[in-house]
């Protein structure tokens, strides 16, 4: 598999016009990273959609074509982008837990634990009954088998997964429910009775903007106009609401004042975003969402199946408060099967789905080996602007409100699937001095932030950033002018 062929399988998944496909180039060859895995080709497809699709917005708004161009080294160190970071030349804050790894069972299985997040650390310490220290939990999972203690945690809502190989995956009923499904979803909201909405160009909101043209467009960038409600942790959804807004969107992160984050992650996927906070567990800022939705465009969220509709923002009821709302969900392990409500990271979707098995085999390691990368987060979060610019392109063609549905899982299958190279982990490690042409530096409140630029070249409307990263919070929940 090529990233071009990648490319055109997204294109066509998509309903897109296979002639855009003339006005991108993709360069480089796999393994750019030591991997078995094809990343580049991941990599190379789905930045290269999501910035082929920018295009195509900009020509829906204006008739102008451009070419686009991306260049693999540079794509791979996007997907590297949160180890790259610095900050005033020094390391960022920690990205993990030290209790996150993995551990042998009694059975000689291993299980990943995923520790990042405090609550999480607690309950498998819990669960285990031990000292919350590494050597007493490496005693304590000593004492489970591995089958035993995954399930166990999944039950409890903790994060963990025992190491599969990919057939144990395969005969699992989550891989089937996965495998009924396509890579990505972009799907008419209307079933439940919904109002339809009148065609909407892109970046006229409820503030009523108007398009010029293709000679004197106001639409100087592809998503100039557009509002986006972000509301995503972590690296998937963010890295979707980054992309957005390096296209020109207007992107509003919504966090919980009670959920936790990681440091480094907020300073490299909030830059072109405001921030704001508000607790969805208090109606009068429930009803501070619902009013912001009302005049959002896109309203993109990375909670698990059904959390986000518990509080009254499903899709459907946004699409009747909001008709031509464009609504994106990314989740774990996707939104149907009986792991759909379990909690998953990127690493830890690799390692039930057999790739961390798979490297190690590979490489021939005493343990599991992930990805060089968080491949899965950002190939997803990369699928999922997509199919936002893509459903956005759709509702000024055709009208309606729309929902995009992507998952880790999703993509993992999808990389699984282009095969392996022998010796890919061999290839040498890439290093922060060998992708220094690709990183870009912001003067902001966390002090002078050196981070990679967008991978993409695009001739007439360049990606950038026009906002630095802020502290969670720093913005009122409101629309700016």
């Amino acid at each position: 598999m090529t990233a071009f062929g990648a490319l055109e399988h997204l294109w066509s998944l998509a309903g897109c016009d296979a002639t855009a496909l003339d006005d991108i180039r993709l360069t480089g060859e796999d393994p750019g990273l030591p991997s078995v895995y094809r990343v580049g080709v991941l990599a190379g497809a789905t930045i290269g959609a999501q910035a082929l699709a920018a295009a195509e917005c900009h020509r829906l708004r204006t008739g102008n074509r451009q070419r686009v161009e991306v260049e693999q080294r540079r794509a791979l160190a996007v997907f590297r982008s949160e180890r790259y970071l610095r900050i005033d030349e020094g390391a960022a804050p920690e990205l993990r837990d030290p209790l996150m790894g993995f551990y042998e069972t009694r059975d000689g299985r291993w299980i990943q634990l995923h520790t990042n997040f405090p609550h999480h650390r607690r309950g498998i310490v819990d669960v285990l009954g031990c000292a919350d220290h590494h050597a007493a939990v490496s005693e304590a999972i000593r004492g489970w088998d591995g089958a035993a203690l995954d399930q166990t945690l999944a039950d409890a809502g903790l994060c963990a997964a025992l190491i599969r190989r990919p057939d144990e995956w395969a005969a699992l009923p989550q891989a089937a429910a996965l495998e009924a499904l396509p890579l990505f979803e972009i799907e008419r909201i209307g079933a439940g009775g919904e109002p339809d909405a009148p065609p909407v160009p892109i970046g006229r909101t409820v503030r009523g903007a108007a398009e010029r043209g293709s000679s004197g467009s106001m639409a100087t960038r592809p998503l100039e106009g557009v509002r986006v409600l972000d509301l995503s942790r972590i690296i998937a959804g963010p890295v979707a609401g980054r992309t957005l807004a390096q296209h020109g969107a207007d992107v509003l992160l919504v966090n919980g004042p009670h959920l936790p984050n990681i440091a480094p992650l907020v300073i490299d996927n909030g830059r072109g975003k405001r921030s704001a906070l508000l607790d969805l567990r208090r109606d009068d800022e429930r009803a501070t969402l619902q009013a912001l939705a009302s005049e959002a465009d896109v309203f993109l969220q990375a909670y698990r199946p059904g959390a986000l509709a518990a509080h009254g923002f499903s899709p459907e009821a946004l699409a009747r408060a909001r008709p031509g709302i464009v609504y994106v969900s990314i989740c774990a392990y996707g939104h149907t099967g009986p792991w759909a409500q379990r909690r998953g990271f990127d690493s830890l979707v690799q390692s039930a789905s057999g790739i961390a098995w798979t490297e190690r085999n590979a490489a021939g390691a005493t343990a599991p080996k992930h990805l060089p990368c968080q491949a899965l987060d950002h190939a997803t979060g990369y699928l999922a602007a997509f199919g936002a610019m893509v459903a956005l392109m759709r509702r000024a063609v055709e009208g309606g409100s729309w929902h995009v549905r992507v998952s880790l899982a999703q993509t993992g299958r999808w990389l699984q699937s282009f095969g392996t190279i022998a010796d890919g982990w061999r290839a040498p490690q890439v290093r922060l001095t060998d992708v220094r042409d690709s990183m870009q530096t912001m003067d902001t409140p966390f002090g002078k932030v050196l981070a990679v630029a967008p991978a993409e070249t695009m001739s007439a409307t360049p990606p950038r950033f026009d906002r630095p990263p802020v502290p969670l919070g720093t913005d009122a929940a409101s629309w700016s002018a």
